[in-house]
């Protein structure tokens, strides 16, 4: 079956967005034909199941222009024939007033290989993120004319000027996005609800089977049974993990328990050094990234799942992280902070613990009273697994995207 829809992604395969891959390979699932543009080559270790089970074709943008300047002009010189092209480099003309860097440039190249090399089979693009992606699909556009609809989510949507997301949005078919907080500000952006919808990322069972999580009298008392903590997220600012390193060093010293960290990062080095520096070198363990196999097996083996996500100086932001659906998926308590879409998922006390951001004292409290009640965690962790399973299976969101893409590719159809 010849592809009829273009996904464009930042990268390709990632292991930090495992969302991205189980929706392609759901949309597969449903008969969809598809072909994955990335604007870079992938830099993980590994790759996740999923990964293995997608069958849609793979390629990859140059990522800059004289890294590849034959495939850039040729590319160039057989669209300059279109109107599209000029259009194209008009608006990129417009954009340098306001962005006037290299990467500006490098979008519109890439944008322009893109309308090139696409198949002619193609109906649509689907952009994955607001921000890089989505510029560069822009060009495209421009160029030949097609359809697009993106999907939005955090950063993407929270650092990039207000003119550039209101251009994006003009200009695309239709947009989803993760949050209930990102959705009522696209809409105000685009002056429509109906052109953006709201669409949890949702999880896929058949991957995260439930769990009969045996009973743990761990609370900290005994140096042999120590309470065992677990985050999973890159060690990037505004996941905040320098903030929980500092509420795990003020703990009461009598207090056994042990912090493992899964996931890559530009930080990790330095969260390394103030982990030593705290005194903390022992109890703390980096994993670096890991597939999702083994991900889960940590999920299974910890008592408490901690990410104290904070909104950075520059808006950036956490959406809806996976990793709590996926820890709360195996019955494992949840510690996390009440910013963006995580009071969506988590309700306070209820299926879940939340604390201010950015609060050092109130995380330490917090993990001080989760490491010593074991009954408290059985209990979050039981209405959290029951309530994600219920309210967060990935085929309510698969449902709402499938439909919207539907209409898509009917409108485009010759009558």
């Amino acid at each position: 079956m010849p592809p009829t829809i273009a996904i464009v992604l930042k990268g390709y395969p990632r292991l930090s967005e495992t969302f991205v891959a189980q929706e392609i390979r759901e949309l597969e699932k449903r008969g969809y034909a598809l072909c994955i543009f990335s604007l870079r080559h992938p830099y993980d270790p590994a790759t996740h199941p999923v990964h293995g089970e997608i069958e849609a074709p793979v390629s990859y943008l140059p990522e800059y222009a004289h890294q590849q300047p034959l495939r850039v002009l040729k590319s160039c010189l057989r669209l300059c024939l279109r109107p599209g092209f000029w259009r194209a480099l008009a608006c990129l003309c417009g954009d340098l007033l306001y962005d006037p860097t290299r990467n500006r440039l490098r979008r519109f190249v890439q944008g322009a290989v893109l309308a090139c090399e696409v198949p002619p089979t193609v109906q649509h693009y689907y952009t994955h993120f607001i921000h890089t992606p989505a510029s560069v699909t822009y060009y495209a556009t421009l160029i030949d004319g097609r359809s697009w609809s993106i999907s939005a989510h955090a950063k993407d949507i929270w650092t990039v000027p207000r003119r550039e997301l209101e251009a994006k949005l003009k200009r695309a078919d239709w947009v989803v996005t993760c949050t209930r907080a990102n959705h009522r500000y696209l809409v105000e952006l685009v002056g429509s609800e109906k052109r953006v919808d709201l669409l949890y990322h949702g999880l896929d069972f058949s991957r995260f089977e439930h769990f009969d999580r045996p009973p743990s009298m761990r609370d900290g008392g005994d140096a042999r049974q120590p309470v065992r903590l677990l985050s999973v997220g890159r060690a990037v600012d505004k996941k905040g993990y320098d903030l929980l390193l500092e509420a795990l060093a003020s703990l009461d010293r009598e207090l056994h328990w042990r912090f493992v960290h899964i996931g890559g990062g530009e930080l990790l080095d330095r969260l390394r050094r103030q982990a030593r520096e705290l005194g903390l070198g022992e109890r703390v363990h980096w994993r670096g990234a890991l597939a999702q196999t083994e991900v889960l097996e940590q999920y299974r083996d910890a008592d408490l799942f901690v990410l104290p996500s904070r909104i950075s100086a520059d808006g950036d932001r956490d959406g809806l992280p996976n990793v709590l659906m996926e820890a709360q998926s195996q019955g494992l308590a949840c510690l996390s902070t009440d910013i963006s879409g995580i009071p969506e998922l988590i309700l306070h006390a209820e299926t879940g613990w939340l604390i201010e951001q950015q609060s050092v004292p109130e995380l330490a409290r917090a993990l001080d009273a989760l490491i010593r009640d074991p009954a408290l965690r059985k209990r979050l962790g039981e209405a959290g697994c029951a309530r994600v399973r219920r309210d967060f299976s990935l085929d309510s969101g698969i449902e709402t995207l499938d439909r919207r893409l539907q209409q898509t590719l009917d409108r485009g159809k010759p009558v």
